[in-house]
């Protein structure tokens, strides 16, 4: 891939060591260039928006402005992906960052291939980025007060074919499309069919974004055994 084809990348981490490390990481890849750094999210908005990056990798906790509020002006403004980077059991917002239309998240503990392969994961925007672990965060943090079933989304799954609620349904269970395939007795290629026209009958931006509205709608409730 040439330079004129890299994916656009833009780390954004008050920490200096974990924001070095990563634009190394990144930078070394052959189809990836870091086109820039910040170090809060303020700078993170102002950066993308001047950079143009496909990519952003975000930290949640920064100051000035945090990660969350940070992805929603750029997923507002910007076609680039975001992807969120957390440690998982201490930071409670990162359903917030999902909501505001992170393509993914990731733990800061990940191998560099892992991040490597979960920027161009969000880049393709056609797969929902370690589905196990997302479940069990939406899961929990569906469970918390404030997040119960909006009714205003439930009856919106009204357009959906018996099908496409099905599929639905399995991309909330952090499925990928070979699983859906398997379970629904169908081809892969249908299997992105249907979940296409979910994201286009729902106005969604992507995979990450169903698994929200599934769950905000009553679709999926969390606990329940898996279809």
């Amino acid at each position: 891939m040439t330079d004129d084809t890299a994916l656009r990348v833009l780390v954004a981490d008050d920490q200096d060591l974990f924001r070095a490390a990563f634009t190394m990481i990144l930078d070394a890849q052959p189809d990836m260039t870091v086109v820039g750094e910040a170090a809060d999210g303020a700078a993170a908005v102002r950066a993308a928006a001047e950079l143009r990056p496909d990519v952003v990798v975000m930290d949640v906790r920064m100051p000035v402005m945090n990660g969350i509020e940070a992805t929603e002006r750029i997923c507002a403004t910007l076609p680039a992906r975001v992807l969120v980077l957390t440690m998982f059991d201490s930071d409670e917002h990162v359903y917030d960052a999902l909501r505001a239309g992170a393509g993914g998240f990731l733990l800061k503990d990940i191998r560099r291939d892992e991040l490597a392969d979960a920027v161009r994961v969000v880049a393709a925007g056609d797969a929902l980025l370690a589905p196990a672990v997302t479940r069990r965060l939406v899961e929990d943090l569906v469970r918390r007060p404030g997040h119960g079933v909006v009714p205003r989304l439930a009856a919106r799954l009204a357009g959906l074919t018996e099908r496409e609620a099905a599929t639905l349904r399995q991309v909330a269970r952090g499925r990928s499309n070979a699983e859906i395939a398997e379970a629904m007795v169908v081809t892969e290629h249908t299997v992105k069919t249907h979940v296409s026209h979910v994201l286009g009958k729902l106005g969604l931006r992507d995979r990450v974004q169903a698994v929200v509205f599934a769950y905000e709608s009553g679709l999926v409730v969390p606990g329940d055994p898996a279809d």
